[in-house]
């Protein structure tokens, strides 16, 4: 049994079923005051339906939605949003904002490394054909430098909590992580839907990423520009986080683009307006690098602006992310993250990985053949929660498939132990459950790294699941993070 919460009216007969939960356990181990507890206990089953339903019909009015390419029958989805507020101490707070910027930090140095001098290849830190052989690294870029040494200037943290209540790093996402749209508009419905819940705590506030990240790219300009114009580089409507682009345009007050209406002339990037072509010198480019320029990659590409490397390349634009940043998205370059930290910065990872075997080394997929029944295997380049292996919960039949996947292409996986993610109590068909969550912080990095107070709570709402991502029926969290 897990902590059980007795006599109250939402919380009432609320059981963790032996998780580390978010609200309770915290708050008994003291890493979360009490009175938050007390709070939710107090409110009314009832009440909360009708105020989540009401948050539900205006994510719908508002059109807060995302896009599964899967389902032919629904494409428009709405995150799924439940009201009962995922909340993280302010002591605690800075032990993941430190490990956060830390591990920033270390990508970035990296991220340069790789493109030039490669001495953690040298120096046997991580081995060349992990790095070289990656469908993401850019031999375009080698030689190439980015203002400030910024490559990644906006990243997603994915971390978990285990059963000891330990947040743990799963992933990194340095290309185009997504999600931070979710986090301000679920601050903005909690405010609205709950704003007795949320004027009760001192709560930091989200508002201020927008200007953040604006600040973030002025700092990253060309710097013979005395007056940067920047612009958000979109794919278009099709695109599933296509809200999010919109959106993040609106709060940072720049133009939405896409790349036919940009054009390169004399290494140069101009956006085409009523008045004429007006220079860009800075991109938050939401296009993947296959699709960004047709003369240097992916040539079928209908999506980007040709002529855009090499104006990037003589420093006449800056990309945010930078070209070439996929290869620290890898899940088995992230099993060298804990060595590279120490390698860069002569320190300690301050957040933990998740224990991970390599598969493409012999040790590693022995280990993982042998005990395929206990772990979680996971393709490399996937995202979004698809192709994944839960060993404990995999049939006989689902065992020896991936055993052949595993024989037939080792350097396509890595696995980890099953950890027992926390849970969250969940508003769920009138009750309140426990439901596995994770969070994605988000760091904003010019000429020096911020971290948004918070971040995207994501929440597994089938029973038991252990996959949060939205486009497997994941929802989300507004996230607390409590002042002093």
């Amino acid at each position: 049994m897990g902590d059980i919460i007795e006599g109250s009216m939402g919380l009432s007969g609320y059981d963790s079923q032996g998780f580390f939960c978010e609200i309770v356990s915290a708050a008994n181990k003291g890493m979360i005051p009490q009175a938050v507890l007390k709070r939710l206990q107090g409110l009314d089953a009832v009440e909360l339906m009708a105020r989540s339903d009401a948050a539900s019909r205006e994510l719908y009015n508002l059109g807060i939605t995302f896009t599964v390419y899967s389902d032919r029958m629904m494409i428009d989805r709405i995150l799924p949003f439940d009201v009962l507020p995922r909340v993280i101490g302010a002591d605690e707070w800075v032990d993941v904002e430190r490990g956060v910027t830390q591990r920033v930090e270390t990508l970035n140095k990296f991220i340069w490394d790789i493109y030039h001098d490669q001495k953690c290849i040298k120096d046997g830190i991580i081995p060349a054909d992990l790095v070289l052989g990656n469908k993401n690294y850019r031999p375009q870029m080698e030689g190439v430098s980015v203002p400030g040494g910024t490559y990644v200037h906006v990243c997603g943290i994915d971390l978990v909590r285990d059963g000891d209540g330990i947040f743990r790093v799963l992933e990194d996402n340095a290309r185009t992580p997504s999600g931070v749209s979710y986090v301000i508009e679920n601050r903005h419905m909690m405010q609205r839907a709950f704003p007795d819940l949320v004027d009760a705590f001192g709560i930091r506030s989200v508002d201020d990423y927008g200007p953040r990240l604006l600040k973030a790219m002025l700092d990253v300009a060309p710097e013979h520009v005395g007056d940067p114009q920047v612009c958000l580089l979109s794919p278009g409507a099709y695109n599933s986080a296509y809200f999010e682009h919109i959106f993040l345009a609106r709060e940072m007050g720049i133009p939405l683009v896409e790349g036919r209406d940009l054009v390169v002339e004399n290494d140069r990037v101009y956006m085409r307006t009523t008045e004429g072509n007006e220079e860009v010198h800075c991109l938050y480019r939401r296009i993947d690098d296959d699709f960004l320029d047709p003369l240097a990659f992916r040539e079928d590409s209908l999506l980007g602006v040709p002529g855009i490397f090499d104006a990037y390349r003589k420093g006449n634009v800056t990309l945010a992310n930078a070209i070439g940043t996929g290869v620290a998205d890898d899940k088995a370059v992230y099993a060298y993250m804990p060595r590279l930290i120490e390698y860069y910065l002569g320190e300690e990872a301050i957040l933990p990985n998740v224990p991970t075997h390599i598969c493409r080394e012999p040790d590693g997929l022995k280990y993982t053949l042998d005990h395929l029944e206990e772990l979680v295997v996971k393709p490399v380049g996937e995202s979004g929660g698809y192709g994944i292996l839960i060993g404990p919960r995999a049939s006989k039949a689902e065992l020896a498939e991936f055993r052949a996947k595993l024989r037939d292409d080792p350097a396509n996986f890595i696995s980890q132990p099953m950890i027992d993610l926390s849970v969250c109590p969940t508003l769920l068909e009138g009750r309140i459950v426990p439901r596995h969550v994770d969070l994605r912080p988000f760091c904003v990095t010019g000429k020096s790294s911020w971290v948004l107070p918070g971040g995207l709570t994501r929440v597994a709402l089938r029973e038991g699941s252990l996959v949060v991502n939205s486009s497997q029926g994941g929802g989300s969290k507004d996230t607390w993070v409590l002042m002093d």
